[in-house]
């Protein structure tokens, strides 16, 4: 119990150190593809066109002039602005085309390089005056080979050109007018596109956000290849911006001009037409001076004739707007002015009418089609407030036909005083009044008239500038650290994914840990990888790494052997090729140099190899004792140029192996070796595959399990467990063979008693290593078998 108390105790050693050099190995594999990433990484930086971004600020009023004018009221709208409208008329693709036509932004010059060909904008040597392209609706590139300082060649041809002559081909006519910039050598391309397709391609690289919410300040960003480019795109979409609005006002004020002047016309001429009929009575009836004559019998019925014709003015204008409102042809544009009506309810509902018509043209403007459910809920509101507003008109004019019913009824009474006055009297002030009411309403119209026109005059954006667009030269991407450490975390990632994978999948044992997760066993040492051609490598004069290691097992042995005097070892493993003749010859070996008379015991009666490892010939072995055709004296051979060290062959392979073992006469071999020897050791058949071990481990005080790096199966590992729980075989323990050196490892990987840092200079053993060792060391790392046996197992 204490000799496995302290194998236990030494297991539990294993920590993070231990992890760290268990995966520190594929070091190599890991520089290597950071390696190869970071050329990657370089490659794309280099052969990579830059993108720029490029910001500006725009700050959109809140515009309201306080007038409380009617007549603007009906005209100019006056309601609160709408940020959402104005972000969509700046991300349209009409506005963006008045920026490219601007900026001539569909043509764009590239410098051709080996790889790659950078946007150049206006950095080149020359610029392209298209005075006629033939197939306008498609995209064209021109090919252009500069030849000296004031000629070039296109698309390859022979033919050289002379700049600002003009050019005639497939394309269409243009010419080449050299800039300041120019140079005399070079190759570059000209990419000519319509107008709507550069508009659209630099309205998917832009950002219109309001900077926060409840202001009107927005950012506009553009992503493109060249940064001047991106900020002339910038500071000329606000500036079309600020056009576009100040165009969409003086588009109502036009309207309302339009509307004035043709009422003006019309007006006028009725004016010219009674003002005539006025002069051509007077002139006939010779009335020169009749106001003065008739003042005091008259004076009442021109206070009644000035409010009849202040309503006949208010019943003309309510049919204007009637007329007006109920054609067709305006059913989407605003309402003309109300010229004075007094109903405030109905200037309310003109000014709705017309803000609804302002959000609908916007709408439409911004690129919504009509058929729209929004612009088809517009319509229906639109609609239903022209109703309301012809209603409102329908009972003004019967109010103010009530009014003039009753104001002529008292003008009648007022005529029947003056009756006295003679017929010509009558007429001549009958014609005055019509003369004064027309020209009470072409006042009115013209006084508006002017108005407006001033109003267009002192019209202004309702955006201004905060901030224009300035050429940003840092690039957005690629930026360079970003990609680099990318770079290297896929670097790291993809074999640190290959590794883990590795690892999850392999099902080998790899490490002493592997072993002590599956397994309460001691483990009774470690054997490294022989590079020596000889089968028995402990030998007197052999100091190697891995004859020092059966030196050690020998060491442990007495632990697990403890008192007994003529200890009997039985060597197993899982199955076969895991080295159990290799580690029972050894062993033997190890026990024969400490004194011991030793004898290996060739019992892997199926599978012999004790006589081959040896090179010795075959001889009568076991089966010829069991069967009595041999005596034991005669069977042991003796291992040359080894003292104490003997072989008992196995002869002939018997037919049936398993019962061959359960002759009594395997009993007497044991009981009569024991006489002669001092150590007894067993090479039996795999405990894995066979029973052959089973059966003779009744005869043994100590059982060795073979298990071999990245040969035994992980599985077959729970089968020690269930040896050792159920103790079905004598005090068994773990020998772990063929251990193989990994940089990153320490001893062998495991390292257990520190021999992994010494070498040959310290003097405890010559050291072993491979014949080409140069290439195994520092070369294996591009050993593309290993690497695939490593992974693909």
């Amino acid at each position: 119990m204490q000799d496995e108390l302290y194998f236990q105790n030494e297991a539990e050693g294993l920590g993070v150190k231990d992890l760290f050099f268990k995966y520190i190995r594929f070091l190599p594999l890991i520089i290597l593809s950071v390696s190869i990433a970071l050329f990657g990484a370089y490659i794309y930086l280099r052969y990579t066109l830059p993108e720029f971004q490029t910001v500006g600020t725009l700050l959109i009023k809140n515009e309201s002039s306080g007038r409380g004018d009617k007549f603007e009221e009906l005209f100019m709208s006056q309601n609160t602005q709408n940020i959402q409208n104005d972000l969509e008329v700046l991300k349209s693709r009409q506005l963006m085309e008045r920026v490219v036509r601007q900026k001539n932004l569909n043509v764009n010059y590239y410098a051709v390089g080996k790889i790659k060909s950078p946007n150049i904008y206006t950095d080149g040597p020359f610029v392209l005056d298209a005075f006629e392209v033939y197939d306008s609706s498609s995209n064209h590139s021109i090919n252009v080979r500069l030849e000296g300082n004031d000629q070039f060649t296109l698309n390859g041809e022979s033919v050289k050109f002379k700049f600002g002559q003009l050019v005639k081909n497939n394309f269409g006519v243009f010419r080449l007018q050299k800039t300041i910039a120019g140079g005399n050598s070079g190759e570059y391309n000209i990419v000519w596109q319509p107008v709507r397709s550069a508009a659209s391609n630099l309205v998917q690289n832009l950002a219109v956000l309001p900077k926060s919410n409840g202001t009107g300040i927005l950012i506009l960003t553009l992503k493109g290849p060249h940064p001047l480019q991106g900020a002339d795109v910038i500071n000329q979409l606000m500036i079309e911006y600020q056009k576009y609005s100040v165009e969409e006002k003086n588009e109502k004020v036009i309207q309302t001009l339009n509307f004035i002047d043709d009422r003006s016309v019309l007006i006028g001429k009725e004016l010219d037409s009674v003002q005539k009929n006025l002069l051509n009575y007077q002139q006939a009836n010779n009335l020169i001076d009749i106001e003065t004559q008739s003042a005091e019998n008259f004076s009442k019925q021109i206070e009644y004739d000035a409010k009849i014709n202040e309503q006949q003015a208010q019943l003309g204008l309510v049919e204007i707007l009637q007329n007006y409102l109920k054609d067709k042809r305006n059913n989407f544009t605003n309402v003309p002015s109300s010229l004075g009506l007094g109903d405030g309810t109905l200037n309310g509902l003109i000014g709705g009418y017309n803000q609804i018509q302002l959000e609908r043209k916007t709408m439409v403007d911004g690129g919504i089609p009509a058929t729209n459910p929004l612009v088809k809920q517009k319509d229906d509101q639109i609609e239903k407030i022209r109703e309301n507003i012809i209603e409102g008109l329908s009972n003004l004019k019967k109010l103010s036909n009530v009014l003039l019913t009753d104001l002529k009824t008292k003008n009648a009474l007022t005529k029947n005083s003056i009756k006295e006055l003679p017929a010509k009297t009558l007429e001549f002030f009958e014609l005055k009044r019509q003369v004064e009411g027309k020209q009470e309403l072409y006042k009115i119209l013209l006084e508006k008239r002017e108005e407006t026109a001033i109003s267009r005059a002192a019209t202004t954006a309702n955006s201004k500038i905060v901030e224009k667009a300035f050429p940003n030269l840092t690039p957005i991407k690629p930026i360079a650290r970003t990609i680099q450490l990318y770079a290297i975390l896929i670097g790291i990632a993809i074999p640190a994914l290959l590794i883990f994978i590795a690892e999850v999948s392999n099902d080998k044992i790899q490490t002493r840990s592997d072993i002590e997760k599956i397994t309460d066993s001691p483990i009774l040492g470690e054997v490294g990888h022989s590079y020596d051609e000889k089968s028995m490598v402990v030998t007197k004069t052999n100091r190697g790494m891995v004859a020092e290691q059966f030196r050690i097992i020998r060491s442990n042995l007495q632990f697990i052997i403890g008192k007994v005097e003529k200890p009997v070892i039985l060597v197993t493993s899982s199955f076969s090729g895991e080295g159990k003749s290799f580690v029972s010859l050894n062993v033997g070996a190890v026990m024969a140099l400490a004194g011991k008379k030793t004898i290996v015991l060739e019992f892997d009666i199926r599978k012999p190899k004790i006589m081959i490892c040896l090179n010795l010939p075959k001889s009568s072995g076991i089966t010829h004792f069991v069967l009595g055709k041999s005596t034991l004296d005669e069977l042991p051979v003796q291992v040359p140029d080894t003292e104490n060290l003997y072989v008992l062959p196995c002869g002939p392979v018997p037919p049936n192996p398993a019962e061959f073992l359960l002759d009594p006469n395997i009993a007497i071999l044991f009981q009569h070796l024991k006489e002669k020897f001092d150590v007894i050791i067993i090479d039996t058949a795999p405990i894995g595959m066979v029973s052959d071990a089973m059966t003779l481990g009744e005869f043994s005080n100590n059982t060795l399990f073979i298990v071999r790096q990245g040969y035994t199966f992980k599985k077959q590992v729970t089968l020690v467990q269930e040896l050792y729980t159920q103790k079905k075989m004598p005090k068994i323990s773990v020998i772990i063979n063929d251990v193989q050196t990994k940089p990153g490892y320490g001893y062998y990987g495991y390292g257990r008693y520190g021999y992994g840092y010494g070498t040959s200079k310290g003097g405890y053993y010559e050291e072993e290593t491979p014949k080409n060792k140069f290439f195994d060391k520092y070369l294996s790392i591009f050993d593309i078998k290993k690497w695939k046996s490593r992974f693909f197992k």
